[in-house]
This record gives structure tokens, C-alpha cells and sequence, in this order.
């Protein structure tokens, strides 16, 4: 998938000082135009617009655990990841948090602030050391309009975000805590063979929590009781899904609907 509510960086804020800029001394044109070419949404682009977007676009690094752009933050630019990953969240004023997304490399964030100009709606921060491509606003929408094909790319990932968003607001309006779990375990799984599925690395207790807007303790006790009758086996490496048709049913029987998991 693409992106979520997010943005670009405020360089008046302290917490940047730390970011390490490796822009136009670091790399060669026709490094950054084949770094920039990876990226699915820019394809189809004509050389001299990629070469425009290029001559516009600062590459920096930041550390871990770094933020990039905060909420209400007032920056515009659009973030390529081209190495590492960061993570989308919400929070709140009594430091509530949750988490709306994890993107890595090859996927993009920052194109609402973009869109419509207003201010970031969430904060996005590197989970470890990543590298990103930042395109200034003005830049990133002129080479969309510019391209039909690239505009019509960018609506169907717009598109493909609110109907996931729709689907977790609706998740969460309908269903228990421990189908909220079931539903996420299931989107974050992938086949294993043998009509079971796997998540791995695991993330922790706390992530799956912030993911479905509940509490370790809740997560906790759900995790045991499906580990005990059978359903998944945690471990260090892992979460198997054993039975992941009989958690899948749980979950739609209240939906009222059928989805498959990618």
C-alpha cells in the first residue's frame, strides 16, 4: 500500500538538528534519477520531469527513533523512502497513542499536506536508521498533474487508504477487543503453507495494542487464551496462525461479510 495522513519535515525544530544531510555532495544525478525511478507512483514519467523532480529534491538521513514531521506541523513536502521505515501514529493530549501504519522501503508519505495545504495531521517517526528523498510540494504536484497516468496512480492509492481506514473504523465501532486483535493478526499474517499463516518478527504486545486502540493487559490475556485452545503459538520469532479460517469466521460472523487476507 502507500501512505498514510502525513508529511514532511519543520527544520526550526530541535529534534532534527541530529539528521545527517547526504543531499547533492553524497550522490550523483544518475544515482538519485535510478533511486527516484524505483518508485511505482513516478513511473511513466518523462526524463525531464524526473530530471525537474531531481534537481528539486533533497536526500537526508535520519536516525532511529527520529521524528519527521509532527502533528500540526506546517510543511507541505512529500517523503520517498528509500531506505528503512517509519511509523504513523496519533496521538493525544493525555498521551494516548495510536498507531495508524508502517511504511518502508519504496512507499511514500506526505502527499495530503501536499493536496490540500493544511497542516500534518500525525506523526511520523523512523524506527531505525532511513534514508529519505523529499520533494517539495510544488514539485510533486506538477509532475502528477502533468502525467494521467501518474494522477490516476496516486487517486487509486488515495482510494485504496480510505477504504482501509473506513474498514478499521468500522472494526472498531462493531467489534470486541479480541476480534480487533484477530482482525489485525490476520492482515499482518502471511501464508505459511498448510492452511496456516505467520507473522514474523512478532511485534510486540504494546504495537498490537496501539494498532486496534486497547490495552496490553487485554492483549496479553486474549494471546493466551487463543494460544490455549489451539488457535496460534507464540514465540520468540513468531505468531503461527493455526486455525486461521476459524478466526477469520469469528471476525465476519459480526461483519457480515467475507474478506481474504493478501
Amino acid at each position: 500500500m502507500s501512505q498514510y495522513i502525513v508529511g514532511s519535515q519543520d527544520t526550526e525544530h530541535p529534534q532534527n538538528l541530529s539528521r545527517i544531510s547526504v543531499a547533492a555532495a553524497g550522490s550523483s544525478k544518475v544515482g538519485d534519477l535510478e533511486t527516484l525511478g524505483r518508485f511505482s507512483l513516478l513511473a511513466g514519467l518523462p526524463q525531464a520531469t524526473m530530471h525537474c523532480i531531481i534537481s528539486k529534491t533533497r536526500f537526508q538521513e535520519y536516525v532511529a527513533d527520529e521524528v519527521v514531521v509532527d502533528i500540526d506541523d506546517a510543511s507541505n513536502d512529500v517523503f520517498f523512502i528509500i531506505g528503512g521505515a517509519v511509523r504513523v501514529t496519533y496521538r493525544t493530549a493525555f498521551g494516548y497513542e495510536s498507531i495508524l501504519n508502517d511504511l518502508h522501503s519504496g512507499e511514500f508519505f506526505g502527499e495530503l499536506a501536499a493536496i490540500d495545504g493544511l497542516q500534518r495531521s500525525a506523526c511520523v517517526t523512523t524506527l531505525q536508521r532511513t534514508r529519505l528523498g523529499i520533494i517539495p510540494a510544488s514539485v510533486f504536484m506538477a509532475a502528477v498533474l502533468s502525467c494521467p497516468e501518474v494522477a490516476t496512480r496516486l487517486l487509486r492509492l488515495l482510494s485504496t487508504r480510505l477504504r482501509l481506514k473506513d474498514e478499521r473504523l468500522i472494526e472498531f465501532c462493531v467489534l470486541s477487543a479480541r476480534q480487533r486483535l484477530i482482525a489485525e493478526l490476520l492482515r499482518l499474517s502471511r501464508n505459511r503453507g498448510g492452511g496456516e499463516r505467520v507473522i514474523s518478527p512478532p511485534p510486540p504486545q504494546h504495537v498490537l495494542a496501539a494498532r486496534i486502540g486497547s490495552r496490553r493487559e487485554t492483549m496479553s490475556r486474549e494471546l493466551t487464551e487463543m494460544s490455549r485452545v489451539g488457535l496460534l503459538t507464540i514465540g520468540r520469532r513468531s505468531i503461527v496462525l493455526h486455525a486461521p479460517e476459524r478466526l477469520r469466521d469469528e471476525v465476519e460472523a459480526v461483519m457480515g461479510r467475507t474478506s481474504q487476507p493478501d
